[in-house]
C-alpha cells in the first residue's frame, strides 16, 4: 500500500479551517495584503491579512466557499498588484482567478503499487493531443479516461503525462507552467484528474507527471515580481536576481537557495503525490537545475542549491511514497544524477538516455546500409548509468525527438512515405531495440500504430491508424508481453545481464544475450539484421546448446501482409566438433530489416 508522510500538511494558499478558509501567502516586501474575491464582491480593502515576522501574511475568512474566486491585493510604497495565489490549487485560467476547489474524493480501495523498475513500460502522452477535443478545444482528461482500456490492452503499465499544470493559453506542450499546483483548466477539473488516476490504477497502470522546475512561465507568470521587489531588472522573490536567473526559456530560474522557494517546490511534489495519488515524476531538463548553462564539468556555473534541492526532494519522496519513481531528463549521461543521495548523487531512480535514442535513430534512419555503425549500436545497447541496468529510460520517440525540426521515426526513415515497407520494417526494428535492450522502455503516444509527421500541440493523434495498421499494434503488444515475461519464457528481458556477442559490420547483423539468472525460460537471444539483404544460413553462437524457439519474428505476416514471413520457428544448437573456441553454434535465416527473439522452453 502507498506509504505517506505522517506530518505532511499543505498550509499555504487557502486551507479549510472551521467554517471558512485560512489564507496564507509569502510577500516579504509588501506593506499590506488583502484578499479580494467573489465572497466580498472583490473588495480590495474588506479583508486584510496580518503579517508575521517572516514575511508571511495570513487571515481567516469565514464566508469563503468551494467555487469562490479570488486574488491577492498586494500594496507597496509605489504600486498595488493583483496576484493569483502561488499555491492556487485550481484556477479559471492562467491570468484569471484562483478558485477554491472541492478536494473531496473517494480513494477507498486504491491500493495500487508501482511496478518494479525492471518491469516498467512507460507510455508518454500529451493530454491535449492524445484525443481530439470538442468545439475547437484541446483533448480532455475525460476523453483520455475513455482510452485507458486501450492502453491496458496495449500492455503499458506506466503513463507519463507531459505537463498538465496551468499554462498560458489553451494549447501548449506544457513546459511553460504558470501555476504549478493547478491543473490546466482546458484539460479538466481537479475531480477529473483524480478519476483519471484512480481509473488508471484500477487497470494496473501507474501515473507519473512531467514537472518543470528548471524555470517557470514565462507567460502569465504571477510569481514574477510577486510583491514588487526585484533587483537587476530580474524577477523578484521567487527567482534569482543575478546571472543565475538565465535559462534558455527566459530569466525565470527559481532561486533554489531561498528557503521559501525550496519549500514551494518541495510542497508541490508532495501535494501531487498526496492529493492525486500520482506515482512519481519526470523532472524536465535537470541539467539546468544543477548548472546555469546545463553543462557538465563546469564548476564556475554549477548551482549547488539546485543539486541539494533535488537530493532532498528525491530522498523525502521515498519516505512519503516508498514505491514512487523519480526520473530525470538530463541528457548528459551523468551517472551522478542517478547515484544515491548518500553517495553524493541526486537520487533519481532513472534518467533518459540520449546516447541510446540518438544512436539507434541514426542507425535506422540512414538511407544506405553501409552508413549503419554497428559498433555504435553495440555501445547503445550496453550503456548503463551505474550498477543497475534500469537506471536509464530508452526510447526511439519522445516529444523532443519527434518535433523541433525532427519527425516520427517512420517519417524520418522515408520522408513523405511513413507507411512504406521500409518505414514499417525499420520502425519495427526500433521497437525491438527498445524492448530487448537493458533499460526502462518508453513509447510516445501513437508510435504503436505508425503515427507519422511531427508532434505539435494542435495535431491530435489519428486514431484511424489504429484500425489501418492492426499488425503494427500487434507487434508492440507482442514485444511488451515478451518484455514482461507474460509467457514464462523470456525472464531475461527483465534481467541485468547483457552481452553483445556478435557484431558484423560488413553484413550489418548484431546479436546479444539477455539474462536474469540464465538457463531455459530465462536466457534470451536477439538477432537483428539491419540490411536490405536476406541472410540465409547465417551462423552465430548461442549461450547453450539445445532447441531455441523463435518467440518473435518481426518479418511475420501477422504484423503486415507485405512482410515475407522468412525465418525458422526454432533453431537446433549444437557444439561444433573440433572448434572448442566456438561452441553452441547454429545457422539461422534472417529477412531484410528484421529481428528474431529466441529462448529455450523451461525444462
Amino acid at each position: 500500500m502507498n506509504q505517506k508522510v505522517e506530518n505532511f500538511t499543505l498550509d499555504m494558499g487557502a486551507v479549510p479551517e472551521g467554517e471558512g478558509y485560512r489564507v496564507r501567502v509569502w510577500a516579504p516586501n509588501a506593506n499590506a495584503v488583502y484578499i479580494a474575491g467573489s465572497f466580498n464582491r472583490f473588495s480590495v480593502t474588506d479583508h486584510p491579512l496580518a503579517r508575521d515576522e517572516n514575511g508571511y501574511w495570513t487571515a481567516l475568512i469565514k464566508n469563503v466557499r468551494v467555487g469562490d474566486r479570488y486574488r491577492y491585493c498586494i500594496a507597496t510604497d509605489t504600486e498595488t498588484y493583483m496576484r493569483l495565489d502561488p499555491y492556487s490549487l485550481d484556477a479559471d485560467s492562467s491570468d484569471g482567478h484562483t478558485i477554491i476547489p472541492d478536494r473531496r474524493f473517494d480513494w477507498d480501495g486504491d491500493t495500487f503499487v508501482m511496478p518494479e523498475h525492471a518491469r516498467m513500460i512507460i507510455y508518454e502522452m500529451h493530454l491535449g493531443t492524445f484525443t481530439r477535443g470538442e468545439r475547437g478545444k484541446p483533448g480532455s482528461i475525460e476523453n483520455a479516461i475513455a482510452k485507458l482500456d486501450y492502453l491496458h490492452a496495449l500492455g503499458v503499465n506506466v503513463l507519463e503525462l507531459m505537463p498538465i499544470m496551468e499554462f498560458a493559453g489553451s494549447y501548449s506542450w506544457g513546459y511553460n507552467p504558470s501555476l504549478i499546483f493547478a491543473i490546466e483548466s482546458d484539460y479538466g477539473s481537479v475531480a477529473d484528474f483524480k478519476r483519471f488516476v484512480r481509473a488508471a490504477h484500477e487497470r494496473g497502470m501507474a501515473v507519473i507527471l512531467d514537472k518543470v522546475y528548471n524555470h517557470f512561465g514565462p507567460d502569465d507568470l504571477h510569481l514574477w515580481r510577486f510583491d514588487g521587489w526585484y533587483e537587476n531588472d530580474k524577477g523578484g522573490i521567487y527567482f534569482y536576481n543575478d546571472n543565475r536567473s538565465h535559462t534558455p526559456w527566459g530569466d525565470t530560474r527559481p532561486d533554489y537557495g531561498r528557503p521559501e522557494v525550496r519549500r514551494y517546490i518541495r510542497d508541490n511534489v508532495l501535494y501531487w503525490l498526496s492529493e492525486y495519488h500520482v506515482d512519481g515524476f519526470r523532472w524536465d531538463a535537470v541539467a539546468y537545475i544543477r548548472n546555469i548553462l546545463g553543462n557538465d564539468g563546469d564548476p564556475a556555473n554549477d548551482l549547488p542549491d539546485g543539486w541539494s534541492l533535488m537530493q532532498e526532494i528525491n530522498d523525502e519522496m521515498k519516505t512519503f511514497k516508498q514505491r514512487s519513481v523519480a526520473i530525470a531528463e538530463d541528457l548528459r549521461g551523468n551517472r551522478a544524477v542517478t547515484a544515491a543521495v548518500n553517495e553524493g548523487g541526486a537520487g533519481f531512480d532513472a534518467q533518459w538516455d540520449a546516447l541510446f535514442v540518438h544512436t539507434i535513430r541514426a542507425a535506422l534512419i540512414a538511407a544506405e546500409d553501409d552508413s549503419r555503425d554497428m559498433d555504435a549500436v553495440r555501445v547503445a545497447i550496453t550503456q548503463n548509468m551505474g550498477d543497475d541496468a534500469f537506471k536509464r529510460v530508452i526510447y526511439t520517440e519522445s516529444h523532443d525527438e519527434v518535433a523541433n525540426g525532427k519527425a516520427r521515426l517512420p517519417e524520418e526513415v522515408d520522408p513523405g512515405k511513413a507507411a512504406s515497407w521500409a518505414a514499417r520494417k525499420k520502425s519495427g526494428l526500433g521497437a525491438v531495440f527498445v524492448f530487448a535492450s537493458p533499460g526502462i522502455p518508453m513509447l510516445f503516444q501513437g508510435q504503436e500504430f505508425l503515427e507519422d509527421d511531427w508532434f505539435h500541440d494542435k495535431d491530435p493523434l489519428d486514431w484511424a491508424k489504429r484500425e489501418r495498421y492492426p499488425g503494427i499494434l500487434r507487434l508492440y503488444q507482442d514485444l511488451i508481453a515478451l518484455r514482461l515475461n507474460r509467457h514464462n519464457c523470456t525472464a531475461g528481458l527483465c534481467g541485468q545481464g547483457v552481452d553483445v556477442f556478435h557484431v558484423d559490420q560488413e553484413n550489418k547483423v548484431i546479436a546479444w544475450h539477455r539474462w536474469e539468472h540464465g538457463g531455459p525460460g530465462d536466457s534470451v537471444v536477439i538477432v537483428v539484421n539491419m540490411s536490405n539483404d536476406s541472410r540465409e544460413d547465417y551462423v552465430i553462437s548461442f549461450p547453450a546448446d539445445g532447441n531455441w524457439v523463435v518467440r518473435f519474428n518481426s518479418d511475420s505476416t501477422v504484423y503486415d501482409s507485405e512482410f515475407g514471413n522468412v525465418g525458422p520457428g526454432s533453431v537446433r544448437v549444437s557444439t561444433v566438433k573440433d572448434a572448442p573456441d566456438a561452441p553452441n553454434r547454429a545457422a539461422i535465416t534472417l529477412a531484410p530489416y528484421s529481428a528474431v527473439i529466441l529462448s529455450q522452453d523451461r525444462i
